[in-house]
């Protein structure tokens, strides 16, 4: 490939399903980057939690300082250790995949239950090998977290230019919860790219991302819209699955920073 790619913007979602933390810099693990997909809310009978049903998670905002994660929603706010957990371990499954996970303490469970108004654990995934997954296509099996699938999403630029011109109410890149943002020439050309290196981390392409109701929900405040999703069915179906980005695995660690270039 003769153009120039180079990383525009980096991601992390610390809880699965809450809003992401913009990153200029970020160490790239076999699970995610550091602290991505860690952790993640469980209801009462241990089943995961995500804004499919409750959209509401979008306006829970993390940061991260000094090995503490805070969460501020609305007027409320709340912090813990980043290293901190129970003992016990808890079975669940994510989709298909059975992992195991630890609560993180129970002031923290009992904050979301109030704010959330049902009870609900957070709890994380400690090491890899703790959640397991397999590629049907690649017939390999990867340590991932506990993001719906594989470690890293990546979508290219012109990808979403190439929606919002179909649009008409632009949308921004944080629909998609992409964790690394590059500058492409073509879109959804992302989708065809096989292994490639970002520093000094190697990555390998697994498949393109489809992508479900979530997409619909606008990050700004919350409310389920009628697009992308409804504009991406007309011209982005592949086996009856909207695709839109691309999953991706890293094959060693190390640091990638925004304005490095993607190296074939």
């Amino acid at each position: 490939m003769s153009a120039v790619y180079s990383v525009k913007e980096i991601y992390i979602y610390p809880i699965k399903s809450l809003a992401g933390i913009s990153c200029q810099q970020a160490f790239a693990e076999e699970m995610g980057f550091e602290n991505d997909r860690r952790w993640m809310l469980i209801d009462a009978e241990n089943q995961f939690i995500t804004q499919r049903e409750h959209r509401i998670l979008s306006q829970f905002y993390p940061q991260i300082s000094d090995g503490k994660i805070s969460i501020t929603f609305q007027e409320q706010k709340h912090e813990f250790s980043a290293y901190e957990h129970l003992d016990n371990p808890v079975q669940v499954n994510v989709w298909d995949d059975k992992s195991e996970v630890v609560e993180v303490n129970e002031s923290t469970s009992k904050w979301f239950s109030e704010q959330l108004g049902f009870e609900c654990k957070l709890v994380k995934i400690i090491k890899p090998g703790d959640r397991k997954h397999e590629s049907s296509r690649l017939k390999e099996i990867f340590n991932v977290s506990l993001a719906d699938g594989y470690p890293y999403l990546m979508i290219g630029s012109q990808s979403l230019d190439s929606l919002n011109e179909k649009l008409a109410d632009k949308i921004t890149i944080l629909r998609f919860r992409p964790n690394i943002v590059i500058s492409t020439e073509v879109p959804h050309e992302e989708d065809d790219f096989t292994t490639f290196k970002i520093g000094d981390v190697q990555f390998k392409n697994v498949k393109p991302c489809g992508r479900c109701i979530m997409v619909n929900n606008d990050p700004e405040n919350g409310k389920l819209k009628k697009e992308p999703l409804k504009t991406l069915s007309k011209y982005r179906v592949v086996n009856n699955s909207v695709l839109f980005g691309t999953n991706i695995v890293s094959l060693n660690s190390g640091i990638i920073n925004v304005g490095d270039e993607i190296i074939f």
